[in-house]
């Protein structure tokens, strides 16, 4: 149970939190301006700005004087206030999927050999008009960029990565992992895997609490951030120093990363996973 000044305290707090993101880019929307590592939170991903900003107290709390919430889907009223409904049956599939999916992906060692090289296999053996992001110089050029791929095992475990390879990059990677692959191939140390963490969270709308919805977005900026900056593109104009994963130096400062990255998001998973338990277990609210 939470009283009306906590759950608004609440409220105001995840919003303050959030618009640290949404504002900068909704101020870039309106210039017209695109951003090469930003804008992948709220393109490449579905969550619209006003969503993520909007607030909820996940499964099982009940919000006294919180009438507001039922003109959204997923409240219904209870004793002691508003309380989130039972999930529909669609909610409760896609809980379950989620669930196996992260329990299978934490019951693995993180591998960590990957250095960032999907970005990389996303440019192999184009031309200038097939750059994904315009206007952002390549570090190395084109054939500098072709030669780390040949010079480097390519080891991508995730589908959503691999999917955007070039048709001659494909071939060199050590897997050929098919969507129907994920639960048994997801793995702690992929940078995408821990990006997804947030699209799972949503996915789950309005059943998790904003705070962890929050978390993962936060989380998934971080490593975007770190995804970009082991890129072959040259991006110091935007303050984003270069991880040069074709030295060595380079790879050792991205295993750090991407270990600290593993270990932040295996607690993520676990408060996921719990709300994915949450879900299938629960029963009807029980109505006034």
């Amino acid at each position: 149970m939470l009283t009306e000044s906590e759950w608004r305290a609440r409220e105001a707090a995840h919003l303050a939190r959030v618009r640290e993101w949404t504002l900068p880019h909704r101020q870039r929307r309106q210039r017209g301006e695109k951003h090469p590592v930003m804008d992948f939170l709220f393109t490449y991903y579905s969550f619209k700005p006003a969503k993520l900003e909007r607030w909820q107290p996940g499964p099982g709390v009940a919000l006294e004087n919180g009438d507001e919430f039922l003109r959204r889907t997923g409240f219904t009223r209870c004793p002691d206030g508003v309380v989130s409904d039972e999930p529909p049956a669609k909610r409760r599939d896609t809980a379950e999927f989620v669930l196996t999916l992260l329990e299978a992906t934490a019951s693995r060692t993180a591998k960590l050999g990957c250095f960032g090289l999907h970005e990389w296999a996303m440019l192999y053996r184009t031309g200038p008009d097939d750059v994904r992001h315009a206007g952002w110089p390549l570090r190395l050029g084109h054939d500098g960029t072709d030669e780390v791929v040949e010079s480097m095992p390519v080891r991508c475990t995730h589908h959503d990565a691999f999917r955007f390879f070039t048709e001659d990059a494909r071939p060199l990677n050590h897997h050929q992992p098919a969507r129907t692959d994920q639960v048994r191939m997801e793995q702690p140390g992929c940078l995408h895997a821990n990006m997804d963490l947030f699209k799972w969270s949503y996915k789950l709308d309005p059943y998790v609490p904003a705070e962890l919805v929050a978390d993962c977005f936060d989380l998934a900026a971080r490593v975007r951030e770190l995804d970009m900056r082991a890129s072959p593109y040259d991006l110091t104009a935007l303050g984003y120093a270069p991880v040069a994963i074709e030295t060595s130096e380079g790879r050792a400062d991205y295993v750090r990363a991407q270990r600290e990255f593993a270990d932040e998001s295996a607690v993520l998973r676990k408060r996921l996973s719990e709300v994915c338990r949450t879900l299938l277990n629960c029963e009807p609210a029980r109505a006034e």
